[in-house]
C-alpha cells in the first residue's frame, strides 16, 4: 500500500521534505496535475509525511474517506474539469502561503468521496508527468 494525497492538498511542500525515501511530487503542469502525489512503488508507508501536512490531506490508501464532511473554510484544489466553480487564489491558509490555479474554499458541511482521488496518483505515475520521474 501506500499514501493518498487528495483534493485537501493545497501544494504546500513541508511533507516532501521528511519523506525519508523522496517519493512526493508536485504535480506539474498544475492545470492538470493539481496537487502532490507519491510514487506508490517507492512509497515505504512510514506515515512521516502525515502530520507534516497542514491541510490534513494526506491519507493511508486504506483510509481514504469515501465520506469526508468538510469543516467551515477548508480550501479544495482540483482541475478545472473537476472542480468547474474554482477559482485561482494567492495568499494565506492556515498560516502558510499559497498560491493556486483552481481552488475553493467551502462553507462547510459538503461531503466528498475522497477515494475519488486515489486513482490520479497511480495514473501520475503511470501515464502522467510523473511516469518520466521514475527514470
Amino acid at each position: 500500500m501506500t499514501h493518498i494525497v487528495t483534493r485537501l492538498c493545497l501544494r504546500d511542500t513541508a511533507c516532501v521534505e521528511v519523506c525519508p525515501v523522496e517519493c512526493m511530487v508536485l504535480g506539474i503542469p498544475e492545470t492538470e496535475w493539481p496537487w502532490l502525489y507519491i510514487d506508490p512503488d517507492t512509497c515505504i508507508d512510514c506515515g512521516a509525511c502525515v502530520p507534516e501536512c497542514p491541510y490534513e490531506a494526506i491519507f493511508p490508501e486504506e483510509e481514504v474517506p469515501f465520506d469526508y464532511e468538510a469543516p467551515e473554510g477548508v480550501w479544495i484544489a482540483n482541475t478545472k474539469e473537476l472542480l468547474a466553480d474554482g477559482q485561482p487564489f494567492a495568499g494565506e491558509i492556515d498560516g502558510h502561503e499559497v498560491k493556486l490555479l483552481n481552488a475553493k474554499q467551502l462553507a462547510g458541511g459538503e461531503v466528498f468521496d475522497l477515494t475519488e482521488d486515489i486513482a490520479p496518483n497511480y495514473e501520475f505515475f503511470s501515464e502522467g508527468p510523473g511516469y518520466d520521474a521514475l527514470d
